[in-house]
């Protein structure tokens, strides 16, 4: 069995609006609505959980009113996006072999990169979708000086949704706990904190873009207007 747990607590403050970026619209669907359906249409999910913002979620349920089938539960999530992925794992309790988690402001998620996501845990206990960057990265000192300059070749941009074995992301989150960890900003950081796991890297798409700034809404109504599907 196959979960995907969708992380929708993002208060979307950088975007500049009243409500949660999530639930802006983007052409005639909201953009949470995007990502429930990519998994939602793909025949190897079976399950979804949303983990949502406390003060949103009697919206987030007005949104599924039934009408995705694989919406398992819809759940209260944390103050952090570390927190809010470990209440969505710990939240499963049927038998499950591999866990998804994807960011709710990740619209534009494909069937393809899903596939790619599930064929590498074939052999894989981890697996994570990434981008080469454009841009030439460096690593700034704290007075704000460079401090060094990556080589961009083996440098990349990280997305969602991260595939895991379920004991293996399970364990990591028992693991941070422990050891009273609560900054990660992903949830393959916390594997490789431990030591979990190699994780794999699989081609993602420059499509799978964060809703983050003003920008990224235009460029989004932008593909949607030109024919984007999932």
């Amino acid at each position: 069995m196959n979960i995907a747990i969708i992380l929708s607590g993002g208060s979307g403050n950088r975007v500049g609006t009243d409500i949660p970026k999530q639930f802006l619209k983007i052409g005639n669907k909201t953009i949470i609505e995007y990502s429930i359906e990519a998994f939602e249409n793909h025949q190897d999910i079976d399950e979804i959980i949303i983990v949502s913002n406390p003060d949103y979620i009697r919206k987030t349920e007005h949104i599924n009113q039934n009408k995705y089938k694989k919406v398992l539960k819809i759940i209260e999530g944390g103050k952090t996006r570390q927190e809010s992925s470990d209440i969505g794992v710990s939240s499963i309790e049927t038998k499950v072999k591999n866990v998804l988690i994807h960011d709710a402001a990740r619209p534009f998620v494909s069937i393809e990169l899903i596939d790619r996501l599930l064929k590498g845990l074939i052999n894989n206990k981890a697996a994570v979708p990434a981008v080469q960057s454009s841009d030439t990265l460096i690593e700034k000192s704290d007075s704000n000086f460079v401090k060094s300059i990556p080589d961009r070749n083996v440098i990349q941009r990280v997305q969602t949704p991260q595939a895991f074995n379920y004991n293996i992301i399970k364990e990591a989150h028992k693991l941070a706990k422990v050891e009273g960890f609560y900054n990660a900003t992903d949830d393959c950081s916390l594997v490789l904190r431990y030591k979990l796991a190699d994780v794999l890297v699989v081609d993602g798409s420059i499509n799978n873009i964060k809703i983050t700034y003003p920008s990224d809404i235009i460029y989004s109504k932008e593909l949607i207007k030109n024919g984007y599907k999932n």
